[in-house]
């Protein structure tokens, strides 16, 4: 998965006023206590915590100050609201589980098309190592019926991404594809493996929010990023159906690396690179 967070607004989300119920003066005082604490966009990320203040009941302002205090404690904005903004819905999210960075919208639109464009009534599919169930959430929302299945290993983002597919999916807890269900093997139309790719002696250079609150299972790739990718590309072959399509995020500089992994595999690679979302996606198309 992505291994950084992205530098634009909180959550990616309009920032919408403070209700009422939470005095200005008060989100004044938590943008100066969030500032003071590094955070880059204190005033929207105030506004946010404000907002999530008020609509939980109570003491609004007893909530913001606790709010505040963890997001001034270096807990991802995400877990502290409870929501990421991801491809224009609120994705669940909470402690212990990877947020799902806007980067993967791109590997998410690829997909999408993909999706559009896949023969049958009711094509089928997967999102590996799903983490919150973000991409797999996006898909069923994308318009087009499928047969919509997520996977991780990890019991905590198992439970988030149950939450977030709310009966749209089935979700399986398990080691990649021996988590999914045997009927799927040979017939997985579109397959999201948004596996973690960070080198695991560059994890401690990933920002304190991610190497503190994120599972590591999400974030280290083994020794040059690319072990979970070699794994999935292994047996891709074996349950994308004939012309479907294994999609995986990758960086510049593994994305040669990567490519010959998938064309070992029997896979037809192509590379995407989005400049907007510096996002790089490689794609591996089962031949037909």
């Amino acid at each position: 998965m992505s291994p950084s967070f992205d530098a634009s607004s909180p959550l990616g989300a309009d920032v919408c006023v403070p209700p009422a119920t939470v005095p200005p003066s008060a989100v004044a005082a938590a943008t100066v206590r969030l500032r003071a604490a590094g955070c880059v966009f204190a005033e929207e990320e105030a506004a946010l915590l404000a907002e999530a203040a008020a609509s939980g009941g109570g003491d609004s302002l007893a909530a913001l100050d606790r709010l505040v205090a963890r997001r001034a404690a270096g807990h991802p904005l995400e877990h502290v609201v409870g929501w990421a903004e991801f491809a224009g819905l609120r994705i669940a999210v909470g402690p212990g589980v990877f947020v799902p960075r806007r980067r993967t919208e791109f590997l998410l639109a690829l997909a999408r098309d993909l999706l559009a464009d896949a023969p049958g009534l009711v094509p089928a599919v997967v999102d590996l190592c799903c983490g919150s169930g973000a991409a797999a959430a996006a898909l069923t929302a994308s318009g087009r019926r499928a047969e919509v299945h997520a996977a991780d290993i990890d019991p905590v983002a198992v439970g988030w991404a149950r939450r977030n597919l709310a009966g749209a999916g089935e979700v399986h807890e398990g080691d990649l594809y021996a988590a999914l269900p045997a009927a799927l093997r040979g017939r997985v139309a579109v397959l999201v493996a948004n596996v973690p790719y960070v080198p695991t002696a560059d994890l401690p250079l990933l920002p304190t929010e991610a190497r503190t609150h994120e599972p590591r299972v999400a974030l280290d790739g083994g020794d040059d990023g690319l072990a979970v990718l070699r794994r999935v590309a292994a047996e891709a072959g074996e349950w994308l159906a004939p012309g479907g399509t294994l999609l995986v995020e990758t960086t510049g500089r593994q994305a040669d690396t990567a490519r010959e992994v998938l064309a070992a595999a029997g896979l037809t690679p192509a590379l995407h690179h989005d400049e907007e979302r510096a996002a790089t996606v490689l794609t591996g198309t089962r031949p037909a």
